[in-house]
């Protein structure tokens, strides 16, 4: 058998970059710069990729989206870029028994991570599944709408980014867009995604989304805390995906993703898997606990399982 062959990171990062200076050069060769053109337009045409860049050149970075974020929303808006906390990787668990199916964690994260409600981006599916067949995805109903839930004879899974150990969607990425990060969250750099969706393709959850509209919330709307790899505004082109609310869990350590939060039941649950004195390893010790399309190897850090 050949041989395998291992990517050198670097090698994606810089052939894009020279792909990118080359283009850019027939673009200014053939353009007339207007009186109003921005030059943080080619800052972030040529910025390096998010972990190439070093502090002060990082700093940089997030000073100047603050102040175009800032400037378009009419707005302060601060873009942070907290790092994995030592010692924690990331592990979340669902309870089926006490799921209702009223899609508040749909909504808490939609207004919690600036998602797009024109059209409307959803990172969290919540489908509705018939008690008598069990979990069978073929018969799922995505988009169910009784007058009240829960409906007899039914339950619920909702389903969002697993944060797989073994994510399929990354190498696919052709220029290193995504990856995973030391606390499990796989993460976005959404100055350097070109839209090309193949992760998109690639996950077999159905957790990435396509941004299909340059401003699809309003400054009304816009959630100003955010993160560089997660909930900030988003440009048109660029995939998206949950990140455990990485603006909260990382900036206030303890602190719970917003579908945590505003789940009526308790469904939810959220915490540090290397802590055995947690919530989620109390659950996985000692719940029934299955793993969604576990066959696939992808080793999610999301557990669902019935407390009763």
């Amino acid at each position: 058998m050949p041989e395998k062959q291992t990517r050198d990171p670097h090698v994606d990062c810089l052939s894009r970059r020279k792909a990118l200076k080359g283009l850019a050069a027939g673009v200014a060769a053939l353009a007339i710069p207007g009186k109003n053109a921005s030059a943080s337009v080619w800052e972030a045409f040529f910025q390096k990729h998010f972990r190439e860049l070093k502090k002060d050149e990082l700093k940089e970075v997030l000073a100047r989206l603050e102040r175009e974020y800032s400037k378009e929303y009419g707005k302060a808006v601060s873009v942070k870029a907290s790092r994995p906390i030592e010692g924690v990787l990331f592990g979340y668990g669902l309870d089926l028994s006490r799921c209702i199916g009223c899609r508040r964690c749909v909504y808490g994260c939609v207004k919690e991570n600036n998602q797009s409600r024109d059209p409307q981006i959803h990172w969290i599916r919540v489908l509705q599944l018939e008690k008598e067949k069990g979990v069978s995805l073929d018969h799922a109903e995505h988009y169910y709408n009784p007058r009240e839930v829960p409906e007899e004879g039914h339950f619920y899974m909702p389903v969002q980014c697993q944060q797989c150990e073994n994510p399929p969607c990354t190498p696919v990425c052709p220029v290193q867009a995504t990856w995973k990060e030391n606390d499990g969250i796989v993460v976005v750099d959404y100055n350097w995604c070109i839209g090309c969706r193949y992760c998109m393709a690639a996950c077999p959850y159905g957790a990435r989304h396509f941004n299909w509209k340059k401003r699809g919330l309003s400054a009304d709307e816009l959630n100003p805390e955010t993160h560089y790899l997660g909930n900030r505004p988003r440009p048109v082109g660029v995939v998206e995906k949950c990140t455990f609310c990485i603006q909260r869990t990382r900036q206030e350590p303890g602190r719970y993703p917003a579908c945590v939060e505003v789940c009526p039941v308790g469904a939810r649950k959220f915490g540090n898997l290397l802590d055995p004195e947690s919530e989620m390893r109390y659950l996985i010790e000692n719940k029934r606990v299955f793993i969604l399309k576990e066959d696939l190897n992808t080793r999610p850090k999301f557990y669902y399982f019935y407390a009763t």
